[in-house]
C-alpha cells in the first residue's frame, strides 16, 4: 500500500473512532428516561452498558488498525510476532 493512502486510511480509522463515540452519545441521549414516558431507568442502564461494550470493542479495533496503518505509512515494518 502506498504510504499516502496508508496515512489517509489510518487517519480515517481514528476519525471513525470519533464517529462511533458520537453515535454512542446520541443513542445514550435518545434512550434516556423522560417524564413523558418511554424507557425506564433500569432498561436504559442496561442499554447503555451493552452498547458501551460493543462501541468500546469497535474503537479498540479501529485504534489498533489505525496505528498499524500509520506505522506502515512511515515505512517501518509491522511485526508478525516472530
Amino acid at each position: 500500500m502506498p504510504p499516502k493512502i496508508a496515512r489517509l486510511a489510518g487517519l480515517g480509522a481514528f476519525g471513525a473512532c470519533a464517529g462511533l463515540l458520537a453515535l454512542y452519545l446520541l443513542i445514550a441521549y435518545l434512550a434516556r428516561p423522560t417524564a413523558r414516558g418511554g424507557i425506564d431507568s433500569v432498561n436504559a442502564t442496561v442499554a447503555w452498558i451493552s452498547l458501551a461494550g460493543v462501541i468500546a470493542a469497535l474503537i479498540v479495533v479501529h485504534v489498533a488498525i489505525g496505528r498499524q496503518l500509520l506505522t506502515l505509512a512511515q515505512g517501518k515494518e509491522i511485526g508478525n510476532g516472530k
